[in-house]
């Protein structure tokens, strides 16, 4: 496989995931497709958590970006590749999917035991 291709993969990976993600969202309206906006500030919070959690992390020197043939070698700041952006996006949308997704699947279960 060409050297190119392969320096895209996890980057690829991470993006057919958070699709996948936004599919199933799309399918029961649980984050996204159900309020946009809220959708987006809560995802933005989540991000900017986490980057700052990175960023302390990097100044501490407990993170750094190591060498991987799978990486696209973009750096956004210094130890920080692009793929950590849609990485830590991918796992604020995954996490709400997944708990929206919980309390409506216990919600249903709790309705159906009322009955």
């Amino acid at each position: 496989m060409p050297e190119a291709l392969i320096s895209l993969a996890y980057l690829t990976a991470l993006l057919t995931s958070l699709a996948c993600m936004l599919v199933i969202d799309h399918r029961f309206e649980l984050f996204v497709f159900r309020s946009p906006l809220r959708a987006a500030a809560v995802v933005l919070a989540g991000l900017m958590l986490f980057l700052a959690w990175d960023f302390g992390g990097i100044a501490l020197g407990i993170f750094f970006q190591g060498p991987g043939p799978y990486m696209t070698g973009i750096m956004l700041a210094p130890e920080l590749p692009l793929e950590e952006i849609v990485f830590l996006t991918f796992l604020c949308h995954l996490t709400m999917v997944l708990v929206l997704g919980a309390q409506r699947v216990l919600a249903h279960r709790r309705s159906r035991w009322a009955d």
